[in-house]
């Protein structure tokens, strides 16, 4: 996984690059997240089932939500979350790195 990030005092924006079979484990976090797929498919795993996202296509997850994604295809992904994501600004996100 390849990631580019920007930190505002508002918001955390992310593009992702992701290869096919890459997983992020379960988690969740107080972040309002909204990821926007720009190619490629990922399945996002949620507490009431799973969901297909792929190019041109947006997910929104609450804050706390409990949420995993499976990359079905090489993906490129915007990630915007709100408020920042301090715990990457931290560096504490092996959760992520492993995936």
């Amino acid at each position: 996984m390849r990631r580019q990030m920007v930190h505002t005092q508002r918001l955390t924006l992310a593009r992702l690059e992701m290869k096919a079979g890459c997983a992020v484990p379960v988690h969740s976090h107080e972040n309002e997240q909204v990821s926007m797929v720009l190619s490629g498919r990922l399945r996002f795993l949620l507490e009431g089932g799973a969901e297909e996202v792929g190019p041109g296509q947006v997910m929104r997850l609450a804050p706390n939500e409990p949420h995993g994604v499976e990359v079905l295809e090489d993906s490129i992904v915007l990630d915007l979350f709100s408020p920042p994501r301090e715990d990457w600004i931290r560096g504490d996100d092996a959760y992520l790195r492993r995936g």
